[in-house]
């Protein structure tokens, strides 16, 4: 299963680079785990929110190719624990498709992209800067492969 964080935002501090990093050496071959960073759309020349969601919109579904499961991270989406986060990992593998998580930009995620979602999630109830959800993110889903694993990482 190939899993491919899509997050837009390139420049995230030097900390949340290296926790990353670490995140995606720990994964085995089996859990193939990307994460491309897109361009956010640039804030000058009196863009409007909707149309800087818009253009981040177009670089994400780019980015995803057909097929994949679409997974939006949003603060109305499902809550889950992490052993919940392992089960559906598992009902994904037993799927097939590959799957992307999508982080969106400053302003959120475009309607019209929310609803092409396959699930939406919520990585918690707080607000969160971007590049500390697309490090939790990472976490969350290495500690879904341990528990599928029986790997010492989680303990309940």
């Amino acid at each position: 299963m190939k899993l491919t964080v899509v997050a837009i935002g390139q420049r995230q501090p030097a900390w949340a680079e290296t926790a990353c990093e670490d995140y995606l050496k720990r994964f085995p071959p089996d859990w193939k785990v990307e994460v491309k960073a897109l361009k956010a759309e640039p804030r000058e020349g009196g863009k409007s929110v909707p149309a800087i969601m818009q253009a981040e919109a177009a670089r994400i579904d780019a980015a995803l190719g057909p097929g994949v499961r679409r997974v939006i991270l949003d603060e109305r989406g499902t809550r889950l624990t992490s052993v919940e986060l392992a089960q559906r990992a598992e009902a994904w593998l037993n799927d097939g498709r590959d799957v992307a998580f999508v982080i969106g930009g400053a302003d959120g995620i475009d309607p019209a992209l929310k609803k092409t979602a396959d699930e939406t999630m919520r990585l918690s109830d707080l607000t969160l800067p971007h590049a500390m959800a697309r490090v939790l993110l990472l976490e969350q889903l290495y500690r879904a492969w341990s528990l599928r694993n029986n790997h010492p990482y989680h303990r309940a």
